[in-house]
Parts: structure tokens; sequence; C-alpha cells
């Protein structure tokens, strides 16, 4: 049914496939764009369906969003993976901006608009501010980050003029077991290894995946939501504090801290402006909308995480 149907970019990442689940079991009808379907089903749960796209345009699933009830717009190249070379901030900014093109593409041509967009968008947003306690009517920060950011959600503004509701979500360092930021904080203590990174000073807005998932349902079912939404749990810690909440869920000391200058001299800008860089975010207007938090403390959400026995896929009450 259209008035079930959910279109979802970027359905093949950490968060999507983690959100096709949620949805999925929850009774939605889930279509994930992807650029090899074929390859994509493979890696998501039954009863989603997959429609090619080629990421800049809305060639081949313009009929799908007719009468849709919303689109989720996660694409977007890996900000993690390697030096941020020209070549690519480039392709990590064009992905961005060419997705939330191809999104307005397929709503204006929609005889039945859908309800609403849900816009991927990050806390780095902010940028690197300190001990500053930042909610969404904060100032937006500087760097390249912060542009790109600001590029990717300006990508989708007219949803509004075309009277598409549109809600933004400003995710903080999403934190599950099969991808994301957690993997490689936890290697190192696997290898007794563990410690904080670059002084460990920086303040870390984390969110954990179920509660990505269940907020950005939340702001799906929620009519009369939209505007920017902080997704991070309530309770941030600094760096160093996670490094010893994740010491004691791994039973591993937290000891042998990582320089700054020797992330630098690996990464380069990337890490001056993510792994050494921090933000201290409120989920303020999330909150205030009633959202109840599955795992608002961080050492609930690491436990669960280091024993894998126990954590629970995607699909939560």
């Amino acid at each position: 049914m259209a008035a079930k149907r959910v279109l979802i970019t970027g359905a093949s990442g950490f968060i999507g496939r983690a959100l096709c689940r949620e949805l999925a079991l929850r009774g939605f009808d889930v279509v994930a764009l992807a650029r090899d379907p074929g390859a994509v089903l493979g890696r998501l749960p039954g009863g989603v369906v997959a429609a090619a796209w080629d990421g800049r345009t809305d060639r081949g699933w313009r009929r799908l969003a007719d009468g849709a009830l919303a689109i989720v717009n996660l694409a977007g190249e890996s900000l993690a993976e390697g030096r941020w070379t020209e070549a690519k901030k480039e392709r990590i900014l064009r992905s961005r901006v060419d997705a939330g093109a191809a999104v307005i593409q397929a709503v204006r041509a929609a005889g039945t608009r859908p309800a609403v967009i849900i816009q991927a968008s990050a806390i780095g947003a902010y940028g690197d501010r300190g001990d500053e306690e930042l909610d969404e009517s904060s100032s937006a920060g500087t760097g390249f980050l912060a542009g790109t950011v600001k590029a990717w959600e300006a990508s989708t503004e007219e949803a509004g003029s075309l009277g598409v509701r549109r809600a933004i979500i400003r995710s903080g360092l999403v934190l599950g077991r099969d991808g994301g930021v957690w993997p490689r904080l936890a290697m190192p203590f696997r290898f007794f290894a563990g410690g904080p990174i670059g002084g460990g000073r920086q303040w870390f807005s984390w969110i954990s995946l179920e509660d990505e998932v269940r907020a950005i349902r939340f702001l799906i079912e929620r009519s009369d939501l939209e505007g920017i939404f902080n997704l991070t749990a309530p309770r941030p810690l600094r760096q160093r504090e996670l490094c010893r909440v994740m010491g004691r869920a791994l039973g591993r000391p937290c000891w042998m801290p990582v320089p700054g200058f020797a992330l630098k001299a690996l990464f380069g800008r990337m890490a001056e402006e993510t792994l050494l860089a921090g933000q201290r975010v409120a989920p303020r207007r999330l909150l205030a909308a009633g959202y109840e938090f599955l795992r608002p403390d961080a050492e609930a959400a690491v436990a669960a995480l280091a024993d894998l026995r126990r954590t629970p896929r995607a699909g939560y009450p």
C-alpha cells in the first residue's frame, strides 16, 4: 500500500539496514533504493523490496514516490574511510547533494506527494565546540564537515515549498554491533591496547543504533514534527570516560593513549574534524516531543554491545 510505503536511500549502509529491519517489522512497506538492487537484497531483511537508482536522479523509481508515506534520505559516501583528499572531499559532498536533488526531483513529479522527508545530517554541523552545550537552536560551526552538512541539509530544503513535511536528523556517533564506530573503538581493547584518543577531553555525543532507528520511525509517524532534531542520547560523555566504560564492559584496561599528532599524521583533516573534535549535544526537541530512549546511558549501551549474546537486533519496542 502506498499509504505505508517508505523509500530509503542508503539502505544498504549501517543505519539503512537496521532501519529497513525496524520498519519492515512494524508493518511498513519498505523500498530500498540501490544502484545494484539484486546485490542489496541479500543484505536486507525479508519483506523489503529493492528498486534501482543512480544516486543522482529519480530515473527508475519516480513512480514509487507517488503517494508514499515517507522518503528517508540517508545516502552519502563514508566520512570515516581514508584521508580527506580533495577528490575524496568532492565525492563526500557530491554524493550527498546529488542524492537530495534526486529526492526533490521525485517529489516534484509525484501526483500525490510523500507525507514526509527524513533528511539525514550529523552533529558535525556544529563544528568543534569544546565544552559548549549545544541544542537544535545552536549556530552552525566552521570547517569542511560543517559546510558539507549544511549543503546536505539544504539539498532537500525545497520540500517545504512543495508542501511536504521535512525532519532533519542530526545524528551523533551511532553505536551498533555491525558497523559505525563501535568495531573501530573496540578493536584496540581486544588486544589490551585500549586508551583515550588525543587526550580524551573531547565530548562524545552518541546514540545507540536501536534508538537511532526508533527515533527515525518516531519522526515518520508523528505528523506534527518537522525541522531539526538532534539524534543523540541525553547523556553525552567525554571520550576518556567512554574509554573507561568500554574497558569495564570488555574486561580490558583503558591505559594506552592514542596521541593526537599520530592521528593527524595518519588521517590529516579527517582526524581533526572527527576523531579529535567534540560536540556536547542535547536532543532537546526529541525529548520535548515525548520520545523515550531505550538506551539513555552509555554504560547500558556499551554493555549490550560487549555481550554479543544479549545484543538485540533492530526491531525494538
